[in-house]
């Protein structure tokens, strides 16, 4: 087993790499089943809610990058990141940056927007947890076109936090997909 090199720090730790990849894993498996396989899709749906309960949790009590605290920024301070970025000096951080602090909280909005709705759209139909409840009086119809306005959505902010992974990777000289599979990071710029 290689040992990490002294010049890098433990960023990402083993839960938040797995949600990670999971979550990736699950939606595209959601995505894709949405139209045919409806059991398919509706247990990875009810298994990405159970990733998002626990990143919820995790941004609370986890280890110190995956805390909520280390990355949700004032507007302002996002506003500033994102014009240095545009002029090519944004400052480099270990965990995320503005930009990225704010992608993860709007990719958990989304996210449960999108369960959330999948649940209704579930119980418009009389099935599900939220079944028996006044989300059984939403029409099928509208309750779907709910649903897949936040799956689109949250296409739209994939490409967006790819989009920022590769901007940021390549102004900072750094791997962030490997980092995001390894948990570490180099402790000094590049």
């Amino acid at each position: 087993m290689q040992t990490p090199a002294t010049n890098d720090i433990k960023v990402w730790d083993p839960l938040i790499r797995i949600f990670h990849w999971a979550l990736v894993l699950l939606f595209i498996t959601s995505y894709l089943s949405g139209d045919e396989w409806d059991t398919l899709h509706i247990y990875s749906g009810y298994a990405i809610t159970g990733l998002l309960a626990f990143r919820l949790i995790w941004g609370f009590i986890g280890t110190r990058y995956a805390r909520f605290s280390e990355f949700v920024r004032t507007p302002a301070d996002i506003k500033a990141y994102l014009k240095s970025l545009l002029h090519g000096n944004a400052k480099r951080y270990i965990g995320h940056n503005p930009a990225g602090g704010a992608m993860i909280i709007a990719l958990i909005l989304m996210l449960c927007g999108t369960v959330f709705s999948g649940m209704a759209l579930l119980a418009s139909d009389g099935q599900g947890p939220l079944a028996g409840t006044f989300l059984q009086a939403i029409p099928e119809d509208f309750a779907e076109e709910i649903h897949e306005f936040f799956a689109n959505g949250m296409l739209l902010l994939i490409a967006l936090h790819i989009g920022g992974v590769i901007v940021s990777s390549l102004l900072h000289k750094e791997n962030l997909i490997r980092a995001m599979f390894t948990g570490r990071k180099h402790k000094e710029e590049q």
